[in-house]
């Protein structure tokens, strides 16, 4: 593949009746600031999930039906641009939360972790296959289940979060045109 090629965003088309199957028709917000369609933001984020993180995209959005108060370039693409910041910073605030859920949860988890291997060390003894033996192995065993959600979230959780935001400040940030379907 050339370098000429590889820096030719990949293009995403988008072919509507009019303009306004793009936004949800029930958000009450002023038409740069609706949402998007359910279906067009799932078709949008679908296809750009397609193409590797670092290299760009574009939208060509094809309307059968040119509004008649003149070209929609400008709203459309504020308006798509609008939306995918907003979900950007959702984004980001859910990060947030998840890791401060993961402070939370890992200070709880250590604490009862900390009391259960004490707890198992009181009891103390050496015997196998006794009463003591078991009591001593399932709180250590207890200990450690308590450590399976802030574990989940450090090592698994975050990343996808992340990289959905990464998709998101990819889109927010994407070449839109408008043409007319001929």
């Amino acid at each position: 593949m050339s370098e000429k090629t590889r820096n030719l965003p990949h293009k995403i088309e988008l072919n509507l009746r009019e303009v306004g199957q793009l936004f949800n028709t029930m958000d009450p917000a002023p038409f740069p600031e609706k949402d998007l369609d359910a279906d067009a933001e799932e078709f949008i984020l679908s296809w750009v999930r397609e193409f590797p993180l670092n290299e760009p995209v574009s939208l060509v959005v094809h309307l059968a039906e040119y509004p008649a108060n003149g070209n929609p370039q400008a709203d459309v693409e504020q308006g798509i641009h609008h939306y995918f910041t907003y979900r950007m910073r959702l984004n980001r605030m859910e990060l947030r939360h998840l890791f401060k859920d993961g402070r939370k949860s890992l200070i709880i988890g250590l604490g009862f972790l900390s009391l259960c291997l004490m707890a198992s060390h009181a009891i103390g003894g050496n015997d196998t296959g006794t009463a003591r033996a078991i009591a001593r192995e399932s709180l250590t065993i207890a200990g450690w289940v308590a450590m399976w959600r802030p574990m989940q979230i450090y090592l698994y959780d975050w990343w996808p979060l992340r990289h959905r935001g990464r998709l998101y400040q990819k889109l927010a940030r994407m070449h839109i045109t408008v043409q007319k379907k001929t």
